[in-house]
Protein backbone atom coordinates (compact mmCIF):
# COMPACT_ATOMS: atom_id res chain seq x y z
CA UNK A 1 0.00 0.00 0.00
CA UNK A 2 1.71 3.18 -0.86
CA UNK A 3 1.79 6.27 1.29
CA UNK A 4 -1.84 8.42 1.04
CA UNK A 5 -3.99 5.27 0.80
CA UNK A 6 -6.93 4.52 2.60
CA UNK A 7 -7.66 0.62 2.61
CA UNK A 8 -11.76 -0.38 1.14
CA UNK A 9 -13.25 -3.70 0.84
CA UNK A 10 -8.76 -5.02 0.67
CA UNK A 11 -8.37 -2.81 -1.53
CA UNK A 12 -6.07 0.53 -1.29
CA UNK A 13 -7.82 3.75 -2.12
CA UNK A 14 -5.78 6.22 -4.20
CA UNK A 15 -6.07 9.81 -4.81
CA UNK A 16 -8.18 8.99 -7.35
CA UNK A 17 -11.10 7.87 -5.63
CA UNK A 18 -10.88 10.66 -3.26
CA UNK A 19 -10.63 13.13 -5.97
CA UNK A 20 -13.65 11.98 -7.48
CA UNK A 21 -15.45 11.82 -3.94
CA UNK A 22 -14.77 15.31 -3.61
CA UNK A 23 -15.43 16.36 -7.26
CA UNK A 24 -18.98 14.78 -6.97
CA UNK A 25 -19.50 16.46 -3.40
CA UNK A 26 -18.81 19.69 -4.65
CA UNK A 27 -20.40 19.79 -8.36
CA UNK A 28 -23.37 17.46 -6.43
CA UNK A 29 -23.94 20.05 -4.22
CA UNK A 30 -24.14 22.79 -6.21
CA UNK A 31 -26.53 21.09 -8.35
CA UNK A 32 -28.47 20.24 -5.67
CA UNK A 33 -28.37 24.14 -4.26
CA UNK A 34 -29.59 25.15 -7.81
CA UNK A 35 -32.20 23.09 -8.01
CA UNK A 36 -33.87 23.03 -4.70
CA UNK A 37 -34.13 27.21 -5.69
CA UNK A 38 -36.54 26.50 -8.48
CA UNK A 39 -38.14 23.65 -7.16
CA UNK A 40 -38.78 24.88 -3.18
CA UNK A 41 -37.49 29.02 -3.24
CA UNK A 42 -34.66 27.08 -0.58
CA UNK A 43 -31.05 29.60 -0.90
CA UNK A 44 -33.03 33.06 -1.91
CA UNK A 45 -34.56 31.15 -4.83
CA UNK A 46 -37.84 31.70 -6.24
CA UNK A 47 -39.89 28.64 -6.27
CA UNK A 48 -41.59 27.34 -9.24
CA UNK A 49 -43.80 30.09 -9.83
CA UNK A 50 -40.96 32.38 -9.94
CA UNK A 51 -38.44 30.05 -12.25
CA UNK A 52 -41.84 29.20 -14.46
CA UNK A 53 -42.09 33.14 -15.24
CA UNK A 54 -38.57 33.64 -15.61
CA UNK A 55 -38.29 30.40 -17.75
CA UNK A 56 -41.24 31.92 -20.15
CA UNK A 57 -39.02 35.52 -20.47
CA UNK A 58 -35.64 33.33 -21.77
CA UNK A 59 -38.27 31.54 -24.54
CA UNK A 60 -38.54 27.77 -22.81
CA UNK A 61 -42.35 27.52 -22.70
CA UNK A 62 -44.15 26.14 -20.61
CA UNK A 63 -42.47 27.86 -17.83
CA UNK A 64 -43.40 25.50 -15.04
CA UNK A 65 -43.11 22.90 -16.83
CA UNK A 66 -39.32 24.09 -17.56
CA UNK A 67 -38.57 24.91 -14.11
CA UNK A 68 -39.75 21.70 -12.95
CA UNK A 69 -37.55 20.09 -15.46
CA UNK A 70 -34.26 22.32 -14.97
CA UNK A 71 -35.23 21.78 -11.10
CA UNK A 72 -35.54 18.11 -11.35
CA UNK A 73 -32.30 17.33 -13.59
CA UNK A 74 -30.76 19.63 -11.19
CA UNK A 75 -31.72 18.23 -7.52
CA UNK A 76 -31.74 14.49 -8.67
CA UNK A 77 -28.67 14.55 -10.59
CA UNK A 78 -26.57 16.76 -8.18
CA UNK A 79 -27.54 14.21 -5.48
CA UNK A 80 -27.30 11.13 -7.26
CA UNK A 81 -23.75 12.26 -8.27
CA UNK A 82 -22.50 13.45 -4.78
CA UNK A 83 -24.01 9.53 -3.43
CA UNK A 84 -22.21 8.49 -6.59
CA UNK A 85 -25.65 6.69 -7.87
CA UNK A 86 -26.78 5.70 -11.19
CA UNK A 87 -23.39 8.44 -11.86
CA UNK A 88 -24.23 8.00 -16.72
CA UNK A 89 -27.58 8.56 -15.89
CA UNK A 90 -26.88 11.56 -12.93
CA UNK A 91 -23.90 13.29 -14.80
CA UNK A 92 -25.97 13.12 -18.13
CA UNK A 93 -29.40 14.86 -16.66
CA UNK A 94 -27.33 17.81 -14.90
CA UNK A 95 -25.42 18.58 -17.86
CA UNK A 96 -28.85 18.97 -20.37
CA UNK A 97 -29.84 20.93 -17.71
CA UNK A 98 -26.44 23.41 -17.82
CA UNK A 99 -26.46 23.13 -21.69
CA UNK A 100 -30.11 24.53 -21.33
CA UNK A 101 -28.53 27.35 -18.89
CA UNK A 102 -25.49 28.32 -21.03
CA UNK A 103 -27.90 28.42 -24.09
CA UNK A 104 -29.53 32.17 -21.75
CA UNK A 105 -26.27 32.91 -20.90
CA UNK A 106 -24.47 32.65 -24.20
CA UNK A 107 -25.24 36.13 -25.57
CA UNK A 108 -23.20 37.51 -23.11
CA UNK A 109 -20.19 36.08 -23.56
CA UNK A 110 -17.89 33.26 -21.54
CA UNK A 111 -17.40 35.30 -18.12
CA UNK A 112 -19.39 34.79 -15.28
CA UNK A 113 -18.81 38.35 -14.02
CA UNK A 114 -20.62 39.65 -17.82
CA UNK A 115 -23.63 36.99 -17.27
CA UNK A 116 -21.85 34.88 -19.32
CA UNK A 117 -22.01 30.69 -19.32
CA UNK A 118 -18.81 30.46 -17.68
CA UNK A 119 -20.29 28.75 -14.59
CA UNK A 120 -23.13 26.67 -16.36
CA UNK A 121 -20.62 25.30 -18.36
CA UNK A 122 -18.32 24.44 -15.87
CA UNK A 123 -20.92 22.62 -14.07
CA UNK A 124 -22.41 20.73 -17.33
CA UNK A 125 -18.66 19.88 -17.98
CA UNK A 126 -17.72 18.47 -14.59
CA UNK A 127 -21.33 16.19 -14.60
CA UNK A 128 -20.06 15.18 -17.82
CA UNK A 129 -16.65 13.68 -16.57
CA UNK A 130 -18.03 11.70 -14.11
CA UNK A 131 -20.88 10.17 -16.07
CA UNK A 132 -17.66 9.48 -18.39
CA UNK A 133 -15.21 8.72 -15.85
CA UNK A 134 -17.70 6.88 -13.30
CA UNK A 135 -17.91 8.08 -9.48
CA UNK A 136 -15.00 5.72 -8.00
CA UNK A 137 -14.71 3.23 -5.59
CA UNK A 138 -16.20 5.57 -2.81
CA UNK A 139 -19.96 5.63 -3.94
CA UNK A 140 -23.02 3.83 -3.95
CA UNK A 141 -22.40 2.30 -7.84
CA UNK A 142 -19.37 0.66 -6.52
CA UNK A 143 -20.90 -0.58 -2.91
CA UNK A 144 -23.99 -1.93 -5.25
CA UNK A 145 -21.70 -3.41 -8.13
CA UNK A 146 -21.84 -1.21 -10.61
CA UNK A 147 -25.77 -2.50 -11.05
CA UNK A 148 -27.03 1.06 -12.50
CA UNK A 149 -23.05 2.01 -13.59
CA UNK A 150 -22.42 0.12 -16.50
CA UNK A 151 -20.54 0.64 -19.87
CA UNK A 152 -23.20 0.70 -22.58
CA UNK A 153 -25.46 3.54 -20.03
CA UNK A 154 -22.61 5.95 -20.60
CA UNK A 155 -23.24 6.97 -24.47
CA UNK A 156 -27.04 5.81 -24.15
CA UNK A 157 -27.61 8.44 -21.52
CA UNK A 158 -25.18 11.44 -22.99
CA UNK A 159 -27.05 10.60 -26.24
CA UNK A 160 -30.50 10.85 -25.09
CA UNK A 161 -29.78 14.21 -22.71
CA UNK A 162 -27.87 15.42 -26.00
CA UNK A 163 -31.17 15.18 -28.35
CA UNK A 164 -33.63 15.86 -25.47
CA UNK A 165 -31.32 18.78 -24.92
CA UNK A 166 -30.78 20.30 -28.72
CA UNK A 167 -34.53 19.61 -29.46
CA UNK A 168 -35.91 22.24 -26.18
CA UNK A 169 -33.17 24.64 -26.79
CA UNK A 170 -33.97 24.32 -30.53
CA UNK A 171 -37.61 25.10 -30.13
CA UNK A 172 -36.35 28.23 -27.45
CA UNK A 173 -33.97 29.47 -30.18
CA UNK A 174 -36.76 29.58 -32.83
CA UNK A 175 -39.46 30.91 -30.14
CA UNK A 176 -37.20 33.75 -29.90
CA UNK A 177 -35.70 34.46 -33.62
CA UNK A 178 -39.71 34.56 -34.47
CA UNK A 179 -40.65 37.63 -32.78
CA UNK A 180 -37.33 39.75 -34.81
CA UNK A 181 -38.89 38.42 -38.12
CA UNK A 182 -42.50 39.29 -37.30
CA UNK A 183 -41.01 42.91 -36.24
CA UNK A 184 -38.69 43.06 -39.21
CA UNK A 185 -41.59 42.30 -41.47
CA UNK A 186 -44.03 44.79 -40.14
CA UNK A 187 -41.61 47.72 -40.15
CA UNK A 188 -42.12 46.87 -44.04
CA UNK A 189 -45.86 46.81 -43.90
CA UNK A 190 -47.24 50.12 -46.04
CA UNK A 191 -43.76 50.58 -47.78
CA UNK A 192 -44.29 50.97 -51.44
CA UNK A 193 -42.26 48.27 -53.34
CA UNK A 194 -38.76 49.61 -54.61
CA UNK A 195 -39.53 48.74 -58.52
CA UNK A 196 -43.08 49.44 -59.48
CA UNK A 197 -44.97 46.35 -61.11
Amino acid sequence: MSTGSAVCAGKALGRRDLGLLLLRLGAGGVLVAHGTQKLFGWFGGHGIHGTGEFMESVGYRPGKVSATAAGLAETGGGTLLALGLATPGAGAAAAGAMAGASAVHAPNGFFNQGGGYEYAATLGLAATGLAITGPGRLSLDHALGHVLDRGWMVPTALAATAAVTALVVGARNRRLDRPEKEDGAAAFEGQEPLFGE
